[in-house]
């Protein structure tokens, strides 16, 4: 098969790495991801991108050089992208000699074409500051929809694109004086003389369906001239031959995934005009954000098509991201930045709720914190991680860590997972991440009702060790290609799995047999739950930093105080008031006893493995001994606090609290729902 070449949009110098930014970034990853591990030579390319306006004004805010502003970004974005696992082969900078190269060559190849043309315009000009005013300079009413404080090239509401001098009611960024307008002579690249062939372009199937249809309206209006120049003063490259005059960001920064490939290539010795001058040597796909379709399908082919390079074999556009059902905006300030998350919450959490969310279109997607902390504990860790924390106990007590010499018979679960792998392959092909996440929690669900129907725990009580270790070796090798399948979603994790399971590597080209016969590792916790206090701390901060004038942050997720030292028999105290709010912020659910146990050492304790439905399975310690024998509440339904805080304490975790009312007498009675209720039902 031929190589692939894939980059994600170049984030701006201009600020940090928000959640919406990594919606892009992480789809990009977990696609590139899937390729390499199924053996496919495939490279993933990036870079800051560096010049234009905003970088001048907030240099010149902080008293610094752009240079220096952007230096600083670059090794803050690299950090952010590597804590978040991102694995780029090369991350570059727009700001490079490679860049200065490429751009120009582009351009004077366009030139000597007849693609560019000089023409005078009149331009927006600040007589206070002594300077023409570039886009970002600018500000006033957008005039297609009259939203309020857009800048001079393109409206954050409607996304119309226009010239500075179209804004209504426009100001001078700097010191607010309404510019004046004056002549200056701009370059201008001919868009119109590739019509014919982005219409062809755009329908061959390189874009999505809704991204064809779209730029159908612009073939219709007409395609104008588009502006390639600023005048300085200008953070950028100067263009050849034009003293004064630069290239406007749009033009070098696309060029930025050439530069970046280019950088790389030198110091592998790989042969760069393969890549972007031989279309049927290599695959090139874009990812990008569907605001900047208009740039990267008919500016970027263009300029491609002109200077003689290779056009993209496919452009993917996916859509915003809001958090609990509000817009971010950057320049709004409404956002949560790469590390206000990774202060407080796994990286991993958010890249599986993003892939359970992302399909092949460009639908936006919500980013909703109650179902981001239901979701990942019950998918990651109720039903994936779970299955191997309940059975390699197990294997290293009974059988010294040892599994079984041959794989034993598995009701035919090894193969329907090997069979859904190639369903899930083709998923993950075609982008459709959420689809994939769906089949494979299927396949857990399967997984996890095995083990509950031998129920290893029962086996162990009653010493049929042979069917236990048999049991515990199908659900590990489940478990496995379940990690397998997640490897692009979760590569931390499943290297995690890769050392515990005693593996070569993760790769799926390594699954088609099972692992009997070896020795594994002692089962250390691959995952934690999410912990809501520490996603309302996220919001809490993200709310500090949000400036008065933004769109309010979302609401902070309810927390519930963690459980106190007190015994469930303990005698009553006077009853406390509390508000409505507090009341049902308590998560009260039905759980089935699937496992009870005594616990060596503690009078008073049952260990108790609780079936939670969508939340999966809970270990819950329970001060019940004095009033049930554990083989009494095997199959109850309990009612269980499933919100409270996991505690640490002397004989492990407990991952919840069980409902329980006594009279301090010695009557102890645990709560019960009535039969046909399921487990997970809310208690409402």
């Amino acid at each position: 098969m031929r190589p692939i070449l894939v980059t994600s949009a170049l984030p701006y110098a201009n600020g940090s790495i928000h959640l919406g930014h990594l919606v892009e970034y992480v789809q990009t990853d977990i696609w590139v991801r899937f390729h390499k591990i199924r053996g496919r030579n495939c490279l993933y390319f990036c870079a800051d991108d560096t010049h234009g306006t905003p970088i001048m004004i907030r240099a010149r805010n902080e008293g610094i050089t752009p240079e220096a502003l952007v230096e600083r970004i670059y090794v803050e974005h690299k950090t952010d992208f590597r804590d978040f696992l991102i694995g780029f082969d090369h991350y570059h900078s727009t700001n490079s000699e490679e860049n200065k190269i490429l751009s120009e060559e582009i351009y004077l190849a366009n030139r000597k074409a007849g693609h560019i043309h000089t023409a005078s315009v009149m331009q927006a000009y600040c007589a206070k500051d002594g300077i023409f005013l570039p886009d970002r300079f600018i500000r006033g009413s957008c005039p297609s929809c009259g939203a309020l404080d857009q800048y001079g090239d393109s409206c954050e509401v409607c996304s119309a694109t226009y010239s500075p001098l179209d804004l209504n009611e426009a100001r001078c960024s700097l010191c607010g004086t309404p510019p004046e307008e004056r002549e200056s002579e701009h370059y201008f690249f001919n868009l119109s003389n590739f019509e014919s062939f982005l219409k062809e372009w755009t329908h061959s199937g390189a874009l999505q369906v809704q991204m064809a249809n779209k730029l159908s309206e612009w073939f219709n209006e007409g395609l104008k001239a588009w502006d390639i120049s600023r005048d300085g003063p200008y953070f950028g490259f100067e263009i050849p031959d034009a003293p004064g005059k630069y290239f406007y960001v749009w033009l070098d920064a696309p060029v930025g995934y050439m530069a970046a490939s280019w950088s790389y290539f030198k110091q592998h010795g790989i042969e760069f005009d393969r890549y972007w001058r031989q279309p049927d040597q290599v695959e090139v796909y874009h990812f990008i954000g569907k605001d900047i379709l208009y740039f990267h399908t008919l500016f970027w082919p263009a300029m491609l098509k002109g200077a003689g390079f290779r056009t993209p074999t496919g452009v993917f556009a996916h859509g915003f991201l809001t958090v609990n059902g509000q817009k971010m905006s950057k320049s709004r300030g409404t956002f949560i930045t790469a590390r206000s998350y990774l202060q407080q919450l796994d990286p991993e959490y958010l890249r599986y709720y993003y892939a359970a969310k992302l399909g092949k279109g460009v639908d936006d997607i919500d980013l909703n914190l109650d179902d981001f902390i239901q979701r990942v504990n019950s998918d990651l860790v109720g039903k994936v991680v779970n299955l191997a924390s309940r059975t390699a106990g197990f294997i290293h007590k009974h059988f010294q860590g040892q599994l079984s010499r041959d794989y034993p018979e598995d009701r035919g679960l090894f193969k329907l997972f090997l069979d859904e792998m190639k369903t899930i392959a083709e998923f993950y092909h075609e982008r459709e991440f959420a689809r994939a996440m769906r089949a494979i929690m299927n396949l857990a669900d399967h997984a996890n009702r095995y083990v509950e129907e031998k129920a290893p725990w029962t086996l162990a009580r009653d010493n049929h060790l042979k069917e236990l270790q048999e049991t515990c070796t199908v659900a590990l090798n489940l478990f496995r290609l379940l990690m397998v399948l997640l490897h692009p979603v979760l590569p931390s994790m499943a290297e995690k799995t890769r050392v515990f399971l005693n593996l070569q590597d993760m790769n799926w080209t390594a699954t088609l047999l099972p692992i009997t016969d070896t020795v594994i590792q002692p089962f250390r916790p691959l995952m934690q739950r999410v912990d809501p206090k520490k996603v309302a701390a996220m919001v809490a901060a993200s709310m500090e930093e949000t400036p008065p004038s933004a769109h309010s942050a979302p609401s902070p997720v309810p927390v519930l105080p963690v459980a106190t030292e007190k015994r469930v028999d303990e005698k009553p105290s006077e009853s406390q008031t509390i508000d409505m709010d507090s009341f049902m912020a308590v998560d009260l659910r039905v759980a089935k006893v699937i496992q009870a146990e005594t616990v060596t050492g503690a009078d008073k304790l049952l260990r108790l493995v609780l079936d939670v439905g969508p939340l999966g399975v809970r270990n819950v310690l329970a001060g019940i001994r004095s009033a049930y024998m554990p083989e009494q509440l095997l199959g109850r339904l309990v009612v269980l606090v499933a919100n409270l805080q996991p505690r640490k304490m002397k004989f492990g975790v407990s991952e919840g609290m069980v409902l329980a009312a006594g009279d301090g007498a010695g009557g102890l009675f645990l709560l019960s729902a009535d039969s046909g209720a399921q487990p997970g039902m809310r208690i409402k």
